[in-house]
């Protein structure tokens, strides 16, 4: 399966994938504004061997697949900031 990458300019460290280059018709239209300006970073063949750094390549594959995007950010909170969710942090331990 090929993709396409892009590096979004408002949110460092996050890209979207893609299945067709340039066609962003499956990403919600308020995600798109939140990453702001898309740059192609790369295109990708991705098979069940390929490793990526912050991604299961199989995840992302089944994401393409069903949703026509994926979006890989630099950490958790980040992903539920953007589902207007606020993180949950861990308890203080007492000493």
């Amino acid at each position: 399966m090929k993709t396409f990458i892009y590096r979004a300019s408002k949110k460092p460290d996050s890209y979207l994938y893609i299945v067709q280059q340039d066609d962003f018709s499956n990403v919600p239209e308020a995600l798109l504004k939140v990453l702001g300006k898309l740059e192609l970073a790369m295109e990708l063949e991705l098979h069940n061997e390929r490793k990526l750094a912050r991604a299961d390549v199989n995840k992302v594959r089944q994401a393409l697949q069903e949703d026509g995007f994926y979006l890989q950010m630099p950490d958790e909170s980040d992903k539920l900031a953007l589902a207007g969710k606020k993180p949950v942090s861990n308890p203080v331990p007492r000493l």
